[in-house]
């Protein structure tokens, strides 16, 4: 299989307006996830096999990565063997980012270059776009 980069996950002012516009220019997106109202918001807009994640941006000094500025937060690449990577990573002498919680089709991890930039990579179990995008558990 090798890598692809599989999404973008920025930070935003607005994130309806930031959907307005990506719908406006990519006809064949949806929104694939919405978490809802409130502190914390996030939107995956994209296909099957592509997306960008949107963050409702954080209020300036919160400690969540730099969510607090429009911009890129991290790019995600879907790897082989994300566990793999992970030990390669750690050897390598490069830490770990964000930690997520466990999911049953996927695994993520995290790493920060020598710049503080965010690296996502994430492997998938087989099974299709169904349970590929499964947004119910972890």
């Amino acid at each position: 299989m090798g890598s692809n980069v599989e999404h973008a996950n920025l930070s935003v002012r607005d994130v309806d307006a930031s959907v307005r516009f990506l719908l406006a220019a990519m006809p064949d997106f949806v929104v694939r996830h919405d978490s809802g109202p409130g502190p914390g918001r996030w939107v995956h807009l994209g296909n099957d096999a592509t997306y960008i994640a949107l963050n409702a941006m954080d209020e300036p000094g919160d400690a969540l990565f730099a969510h607090c500025r429009p911009g890129l937060n991290h790019i995600g690449f879907v790897v082989d063997d994300a566990d793999a990577l992970r030990e390669r990573m750690l050897a390598a002498g490069y830490a770990e980012g964000y930690q997520p919680a466990q999911h049953p089709q996927r695994t993520r991890v995290y790493f920060v270059d020598g710049d503080g930039i965010e690296w996502e990579f994430v492997s998938y179990l087989p099974g299709g776009p169904a349970l590929r995008n499964d947004y119910s558990a972890g």
